[in-house]
């Protein structure tokens, strides 16, 4: 396993990312404690240190799993949670980035997880009523007391985080370091703002759902059922989807890998901010996607899977880069 820094701080983080989502049995199909903790110390024994979990993943049993399951190893990891998502759908207040679900939500987090502090605390999705200048401040005071150490936000638009560092640069107040977003072969959209505002403010990019719901796992190539339990629905998987399925199993078989390592290993290789989160039910399934750590693409591979999966960014990009000839002339030639 190697390492890098979180965005633009000191923070050294595994590049592949524990997703603890699966963690308990509460809601549908998860993971019971004891596979857990088979899950998570295969994950440290591979050299990992990040943990990415939520306060409303299965019901809060996540966060205790997690909670029962770092005692007396807590500080060796980088453990993220995330709020927003309501903690009572009947009280108005306990959902949002606004200040009072932020604090009452933290502080149930901190207690699920039996630690005084959250190294990376994240906005789970852009709340559009409040101000993000509120959330910035809020969010500033707990990691000036020492309740957080770093900031994240997941699921917002790039001009909402674009503006949010921008104030924050400005206003002396906590930045947010990094940035999580659902990416891989099937779903490109992040690189049409998102991951080059991520570029451009130096921040780390969380990739959830790497294998796209476990699409390109392989287990979803021909027109039947998927083999084996799965809490996708075969009949949602489209044919240009398996298609592009059909071609991850292809290259896995020329370079001798697995599905899931060949399209997790395409998600690494886009850029070193990005780090996939993984996640499993089984520890068997952690093992596989950890040995995408050692697949290397061949530049061939990366560009049958990606004619396989094409993508176009859209208006402006791609009006911007079919006119550069003509608005810089000769110039643009020495440009590199």
């Amino acid at each position: 396993m190697r390492y890098r820094l979180l965005g633009q701080t000191g923070l050294r983080i595994s590049e592949l990312f524990l997703g603890a989502m699966t963690f308990g049995e509460q809601g549908g199909v998860g993971a019971p404690l004891e596979e857990c903790r088979l899950i998570l110390d295969a994950y440290a024994d591979a050299g990992g240190n990040v943990i990415d979990t939520a306060i409303n993943y299965r019901g809060g049993s996540s966060e205790e799993f997690l909670g029962d399951l770092l005692v007396g190893r807590r500080d060796r990891f980088v453990v993220g949670t995330k709020y927003t998502v309501s903690r009572d759908p009947s009280d108005p207040n306990a959902a949002g980035n606004h200040r009072k679900n932020l604090r009452l939500s933290l502080e149930t987090s901190l207690r699920r997880l039996r630690t005084d502090y959250v190294d990376l605390y994240w906005v789970h999705i852009w709340d559009r009523f409040t101000p993000i200048e509120e959330t910035l401040a809020g969010l500033d005071d707990v990691v000036r007391a020492g309740k957080v150490l770093y900031l994240g936000i997941s699921d917002t638009p790039a001009w909402v985080v674009a503006r949010a560092n921008t104030f924050a640069e400005w206003r002396g107040l906590s930045r947010f370091a990094a940035l999580q977003v659902p990416y891989n072969l099937l779903q490109r959209e992040a690189e049409r703002d998102l991951l080059p505002m991520a570029e451009a403010f130096g921040m780390t990019v969380a990739a959830w759902s790497p294998l796209s719901g476990g699409v390109l796992s392989g287990k979803f190539t021909g027109t039947g059922e998927a083999p084996g339990p799965t809490r996708l629905d075969p009949a949602s998987v489209s044919e240009p989807d398996r298609a592009v399925a059909r071609e991850v199993v292809q290259v896995a078989q020329d370079i001798g890998a697995t599905p899931a390592q060949v399209a997790i290993a395409w998600v690494m290789q886009r850029s070193p901010q990005i780090h996939p989160i993984i996640g499993a039910r089984r520890l068997d399934q952690l093992v596989d996607n950890l040995g995408a750590t050692e697949v290397e693409l061949p530049e061939e591979a990366v560009r049958r899977l990606e004619e396989a999966a094409p993508f176009d960014p859209g208006f402006p990009t791609t009006f911007i880069e079919s006119t550069s000839p003509w608005v810089f002339g000769a110039a643009e030639l020495g440009v590199s």
